[in-house]
C-alpha cells in the first residue's frame, strides 16, 4: 500500500502516517524509486498506535509499549502502568480546568456589574488586574464558611 492507501484505509491522513514513519514507528519497504510501500503488518502496527493515542498514551509511551512485544515480552503489565499513569495526569488536568472555569464563571459574573474604566499608567483592564483579589477574598470566604 502507498501512503494515501494506508491513509484511508485506516481513516487517518497521509501527514500521520508520514509522522509515525518518520518516527520509525511504522519502518515500509522502499522500492528502487523511493517510493514507500506499507504492508498489512504495517498497517496493523499503524492501527495498533492510532488506538493507543486516541486512549492517551504519547508517543514516548507507545515507542515503550512496542519495544517490549518486538522483543517478544508481553507489553500488557506496562500498559496497566502506563494507563494508571496518563489517568492520574488526566484527573489533575481535569480538576484544573474545573478550577479554571470556576474561575471563569466567577469573572463573568463580577465583571458583569462592574463597569468599564479609561487606562491609566498603571492600569490596562481594571477586571483582569482586580480579578485576583477578587479571587482571593472568594477563596478565603469559602474556607471561613466551611469551619
Amino acid at each position: 500500500m502507498k501512503v494515501r492507501e494506508i491513509a484511508s484505509a485506516l481513516a487517518t491522513t497521509p501527514d500521520t502516517v508520514r509522522y509515525y514513519t518518520r518516527l520509525q514507528l511504522i519502518t515500509p519497504a522502499k522500492s528502487d524509486n523511493g517510493y514507500k510501500f506499507y504492508s498489512t503488518k504495517d498497517a496493523s502496527r499503524l492501527r495498533f498506535i492510532l488506538s493507543a493515542r486516541h486512549l492517551g498514551f504519547s508517543v514516548e509511551d507507545i515507542k515503550q509499549i512496542l519495544r517490549e512485544a518486538d522483543n517478544g515480552k508481553t507489553a500488557c503489565p506496562l500498559v496497566r502502568t502506563l494507563i494508571a499513569r496518563r489517568l492520574a495526569e488526566t484527573e489533575r488536568q481535569f480538576k484544573a480546568m474545573l478550577l479554571l472555569r470556576q474561575n471563569m464563571m466567577l469573572a463573568v459574573r463580577k465583571w458583569g456589574a462592574m463597569g468599564d474604566k479609561a487606562p491609566s499608567s498603571h492600569v490596562v483592564c481594571h477586571l483582569i488586574e482586580e480579578f485576583e483579589h477578587t479571587v482571593l477574598e472568594e477563596n478565603i470566604n469559602d474556607v471561613v464558611n466551611q469551619n
